[in-house]
């Protein structure tokens, strides 16, 4: 059926911005067109920013942006411009930040007023279209900023200027020399957050409930720190938040994966889009888990969740697309929720009473009068309530859940944004090769290589720098620090997984184009956008870790990892000059940078070990799980045959003996005597750091 109405976001590849192609709003995408109408007709510019998965911008745009009427006045009053805060993290960070100077809060949608040289001067996120609750009206605000563009200029201007000036401040203005070793800046960041732990579900603070890899990571580090006095609250935490976030209903208790947050405290009813980012920070800390613990749960969900990204999100190509949608059919959570009625005419009735007790499916439902699965009871318990085997149980749930899932898959399902994007593609790639490596499951490792493959081969530009998106058959956009930084580290955990070392060469020389492409050779640390990228009303330097960690973070770990596997000593400098340059956030609120903390923390403490010999022989099989499953310190796997060549300069010392599986183990500048059996090494491995004040 033809549309009544397509604006210039047709011409777009970026499937959210193409959502809003139809609008009868003048949208037009970030570019200098807005801006020279909004200058040539002296009218203020709204920036409005979201994401393909966000179920509130769908809710303004039915209410608002199709509205004819409403469309209109905004067409009169402002110019229009529509950004998928995904495609140009840039410009949503600005904005965001401006939004949350003015208020103290962000969200999405961003509805940020401009002034036609891109100064902020207002802004909001969702707007009903009538007033409503307190609420302004999303057409009485468009009057207002019209109004007060041409009746108090003066003012707009002045507010204008003073945020213009907050967005520019520099970090590196309030930059010392920082001398507090790592572990205790993240013993004062874990002690901060088991403060604000919820000591009943797990997670931190209460509703809406974000899983938060970051600070889980802190308390993860917290927890194996025989220094510090609460690690075994940590440890219990780290447990506790793990298994609450996996029985709950924010984990896909059919298909796996994770929802991005939970709307409640309990993790029960989560916002029901499935982000690519959450999925692969998640799958680490449960790997941990289950090295730390011993728990088969974390296991299974760390395969579970790898399984999803390959069924639910993996494109033709091998690479990774970036979310699902929270509705399907215009309803939110409509294609996951179930009856009672529903599994009884599914399933056997046995099979329907187990898997109902089970997953918690009651008569009135948990939501809506319908039911979103979650481990209400443990299987264990059901099966004594039913006084059944436990492995009949389980077989039962597992027919149940293969059943139901044929049946879900005959719904219309949430849709799918098939962009692909660098940076989150890196996070999935990292998962997938830690996952296969520590789970010896080489499918997981296989298809992190083809889409590190398709990446790095078809999101080129012409200066062989990386392109961060690649929608609609074409790449484009030129990649931020975090593409760089999050693939880089990608190829490292991708030459621990396969001892390839074309993997290494690969993250090397990416690290080296983030270098050049971003580091602040005057104050130290990284830009987020490269040195001839575009130029916006500021030059930011991401410090904060927001829903993956912030670029800086993402680099420091790939620095981190280049010492460890190179001793050369101009990463650990680069790492330190970071420090120097966020040295007042480590003081004031290391919360802020917690993936940069746990680096920093990893960087005092890891060991490298390097083995050497036939991959099949089986003592070196077993020397390779003995460090991967070393938890307890964060450790470097080095690997090459013997007598081979390498391009590794820590491997390159260091000689095979004999005909025999031989290991090393390094921490700082001293490497121990080579060991040949697991025993050996595992008596090494036992050994603990050293201690750092």
């Amino acid at each position: 059926m033809p549309h009544a109405h397509t604006n210039r976001l047709a011409q777009e590849t970026s499937p959210y911005l193409l959502q809003h192609a139809h609008n009868p709003v003048d949208w037009h995408a970030w570019g200098e067109e807005a801006w020279a109408k909004a200058r040539a007709e002296d009218k203020p510019v709204l920036v409005s920013v979201g994401y393909a998965a966000c179920h509130w911008c769908h809710v303004m745009e039915r209410e608002s942006f199709e509205d004819e009427q409403i469309a209109q006045l905004q067409n009169e009053l402002v110019v229009s411009i529509k950004v998928d805060r995904e495609e140009r993290p840039d410009v949503d960070d600005i904005y965001m930040e401006a939004q949350q100077l003015i208020h103290g809060h962000g969200g999405w949608p961003l509805n940020v007023f401009c002034t036609p040289d891109g100064r902020p001067f207002f802004g909001g996120t969702y707007f009903p279209p009538q007033t409503r609750t307190g609420m302004p009206g999303w057409p009485d605000v468009l009057r207002g900023i019209s109004r007060a563009w041409r009746e108090q200029r003066q003012q707009v201007e002045q507010q204008a200027d003073q945020l213009t000036q907050h967005l520019n401040l520099r970090v590196e203005l309030a930059a010392e020399e920082s001398s507090e070793p790592a572990a205790a800046i993240r013993r004062r960041a874990a002690a901060q957050l088991l403060q604000n732990r919820d000591r009943q579900h797990g997670g931190f603070g209460a509703a809406p409930k974000f899983p938060q890899p970051a600070y889980l990571q802190l308390i993860r580090q917290q927890a194996l720190d025989p220094e510090a006095s609460d690690a075994a609250e940590a440890r219990e935490h780290f447990a506790l938040s793990l298994r609450r976030m996996a029985e709950g209903g924010i984990y896909d208790q059919l298909a796996g994966g994770f929802h991005r947050y939970a709307v409640d405290q309990i993790w029960l009813v989560p916002h029901f889009e499935k982000m690519l980012y959450d999925n692969a920070l998640l799958i680490p800390l449960y790997l941990d888990g289950w090295s730390i613990t011993g728990d088969d749960l974390f296991r299974r969900i760390a395969a579970e969740t790898c399984d999803y990204l390959l069924d639910g999100l993996q494109t033709p190509e091998g690479a990774f697309y970036a979310s699902t949608d929270a509705d399907s059919e215009g309803v939110e959570g409509k294609y996951f929720v179930w009856t009672r009625e529903q599994l009884f005419e599914l399933l056997p009735a046995e099979d329907a009473e187990i898997a109902c007790r089970t997953w918690g499916v009651d008569i009135g439902g948990n939501f809506e009068g319908k039911t979103i699965l979650n481990i209400a009871n443990e299987p264990a318990a059901v099966a004594r309530w039913l006084n059944i085997e436990s492995a009949a149980l389980q077989a039962s749930l597992e027919r149940s859940r293969a059943t139901l899932l044929a049946q879900r898959a005959e719904r219309i399902p949430p849709a799918t944004d098939t962009k692909v994007i660098a940076a989150w593609n890196g996070l999935a790639i990292d998962a997938l090769a830690r996952a296969g490596a520590l789970l010896e499951e080489p499918r997981f490792i296989a298809a992190a290589e083809r889409a590190a493959k398709r990446i790095l081969s078809e999101m080129r530009g012409d200066d062989d720098g990386l392109l961060r998106i690649h929608a609609g058959g074409r790449a484009s956009v030129a990649a931020f620090l975090e593409d760089y930084a999050a693939l880089a580290n990608a190829c490292l955990s991708l030459y621990e997984a396969t001892a390839d070392e074309a993997w290494f060469a690969h993250g090397l020389r990416l690290a080296e184009q983030t270098c050049e492409r971003f580091w602040d050779d005057e104050h130290g640390a990284f830009f987020a956008v490269a040195h001839d990228g575009e130029r916006l009303i500021a030059r930011r330097k991401p410090t904060q870790d927001g829903a993956t960690p912030s670029g800086n973070a993402l680099a420091a770990r790939m620095l981190a990892r280049l010492y460890a596997l190179t001793a050369e000593g101009q990463w650990a400098d680069r790492v330190e000059a970071m420090r120097n340059a966020f040295s007042a956030f480590l003081e004031r609120a290391p919360t802020m940078l917690g993936d940069f903390v746990a680096t920093l923390d990893w960087l005092e403490a890891h060991r490298s070990v390097a083995l050497i010999g036939d991959p099949d022989d089986p003592e070196l099989r077993e020397m390779r799980r003995l460090t991967l499953r070393g938890a307890a310190q964060p450790t470097t796997l080095m690997q090459r045959r013997r007598n081979a060549e390498t391009i590794i300069p820590q491997l390159a010392d260091k000689p095979g003996v004999d005909a025999r599986a031989t290991a090393y183990v390094c921490r700082g500048f001293a490497c121990s005597a080579p060991v040949h059996n697991s025993a050996e090494l595992a008596a090494l491995l036992a050994e603990p750091p050293p201690t750092v004040a």
